[in-house]
């Protein structure tokens, strides 16, 4: 079967999920989920090497590559009850991010034609333009809220001479008329950049980025309810992107733009959970793990899970969907159905 295959290291599939061919959609037509490599850092900033971080996402467990993984928490298998399959690394040539960008639209677009759910696994976060957009192209321009996990709120101008990179895609989603500033939301946000010209800009779209005070003072769980309001009025679907910076650098240390004071591991993977069982998610990226400086894999290992999680959600949401129950996470764990 052709595919895309793998552009760096072996050609493997996110834990041993049959492969599809992008161009033949008879390979994957009865797909609930199709998986995406995006191998591209030529929008880094800072320190390089998130090409790589599809493989690692991939692979990073300790359990067989068998296409199986039962949730202990939600009592779902999100790689069985789910048809799961992925199409390989999408083709990006380095150091031209317009042509990268642009391949990347046209996949994500292709698949979410099909009736699936694109998740795809970076890259920089100079992605989520083309995986965002890719997907409003098929919903609905104006139609797709955001929910942006990040360090950093993404919405710079000219940053480096370029307009493209990845401290730039939530503002040019937004130019291009694709999502809707005030149907955009950010958890996690922190640090001491951007400055004062775009955090204006960004009020003036009327965006809601939750800063890490924020979160602290309030409460994650509350900011989160209050999110999803925000993001269900008036959008038919959500698009969750994950930059593994959100959690602090001891959680998240193989990244290019380490920020301490962040989210823990289990913070980022609850919200996930919550995400994808209330919410109706068409789509999800996750970004900027950068195998080069990721200690004993810890970074990876956690990408990994909130891919996991993710999926995992989903098929439990359809799974109360259609038996009218609901998941009930105060119940111990083997009175869980």
């Amino acid at each position: 079967m052709a595919r895309y295959g793998a552009q760096f290291g072996p050609d493997i599939t996110f834990l041993g999920v049959p492969a599809c061919d992008l161009d033949d959609t008879s390979t994957y037509d009865d797909a609930d989920v199709v998986i995406l490599g995006a191998p591209f850092d030529g929008g880094t900033s800072h320190r390089p090497g998130t090409r790589f971080g599809p493989q690692a996402i991939r692979m990073t467990d300790y359990l067989p590559h068998d296409g199986s993984r039962p949730s202990l928490a939600l009592r779902t298998d999100g790689l069985r009850d789910l048809v799961v399959y992925d199409a390989g690394d999408v083709e990006l040539p380095p150091g031209d991010i317009e042509t990268t960008l642009g391949r990347l639209e046209a996949a994500v677009e292709t698949v979410t034609r099909s009736g699936a759910i694109p998740v795809v696994l970076g890259g920089d976060h100079s992605i989520a333009y083309p995986d965002a957009k890719g997907v409003a192209n098929v919903l609905g321009h104006g139609r797709v809220s955001m929910i942006h996990f990040d360090a950093h709120a993404d919405t710079g101008d000219i940053e480096f001479g370029s307009l493209w990179g990845h401290g730039q895609p939530m503002r040019r989603l937004i130019e291009s008329g694709a999502l809707r500033g005030d149907r955009f939301l950010q958890v996690g946000l922190r640090g001491y950049w951007p400055g004062p010209e775009t955090l204006d800009w960004m009020a003036a779209e009327r965006m809601r980025s939750y800063e890490m005070t924020e979160i602290v003072h309030r409460g994650l769980q509350e900011c989160l309810t209050e999110a999803f309001g925000i993001a269900t009025d008036e959008c038919e679907g959500v698009f969750l992107s994950v930059d593994i910076d959100v959690c602090d650098p001891g959680h998240a240390p193989g990244t290019g733009t380490p920020e301490p004071g962040g989210l823990s591991a289990r913070e980022l993977l609850d919200s996930v959970r919550r995400i994808c069982l209330e919410l109706p998610v068409v789509g999800v990226d996750v970004v900027e793990v950068s195998p080069p400086y990721d200690h004993a894999d810890i970074t990876a290992a956690l990408a990994n899970r909130v891919v996991l999680e993710a999926l995992s959600a989903i098929a439990r949401k359809r799974q109360d969907e259609r038996d009218g129950t609901t998941w009930d996470p105060s119940r111990p764990l083997l009175d869980r159905g």
